[in-house]
């Protein structure tokens, strides 16, 4: 058994890159940073960045395009890949990246231009299809169903981060 999960939350580093393969089909490359903080040996408290590449193909990549753009504060959910290649002046090249499978929009809404209150949750991806099947809140919850609120979207209140 094995398994290969990516789970991050960060902000965009680039407004998303959309391209269309030969065959039509939609990918988007962006990034994001995660920090973390720690307190050192002598109680300095210390920062670092990583910097993450993400690729996102088919629907959610179109929905990510038109969705999110630098500064965005996002969590990704999907599995590790390494590439390389040979460059153009013929010096191998590697790169990981992450493939996402979900993505979820963090920011609050209207932040960016409006200066609005509460958060705005978009939920995208693998995932998502089944996350819009609505449950009535007063309901019991089927085994194989996730408890939503009426508009089909999980409460932020529920989310275990």
């Amino acid at each position: 058994m094995s398994l290969n999960r990516a789970q991050l939350i960060g902000n965009l580093t680039r407004d998303p890159e959309a391209r269309q393969t030969s065959s039509g089909k939609s990918v988007v490359n962006f990034g994001i940073a995660t920090n973390s903080r720690w307190t050192d040996a002598s109680g300095q408290v210390q920062e670092k960045t990583e910097f993450h590449n993400i690729v996102v193909w088919g629907k959610l990549a179109d929905i990510c395009a038109q969705y999110i753009r630098k500064g965005s504060k996002v969590y990704v959910e999907g599995r590790i890949q390494s590439r390389e290649w040979q460059g153009e002046d013929g010096v191998k090249r590697f790169r990981t990246e992450i493939v996402a499978e979900n993505v979820i929009m963090l920011d609050r809404k209207g932040a960016s231009s409006e200066g609005g209150s509460g958060f705005e949750q978009r939920s995208f991806g693998a995932g998502a299809s089944s996350a819009s099947k609505s449950v009535p809140m007063d309901a019991a919850p089927a085994d194989d169903l996730p408890v939503t609120s009426g508009n089909g979207e999980i409460p932020i209140s529920d989310l275990p981060f």
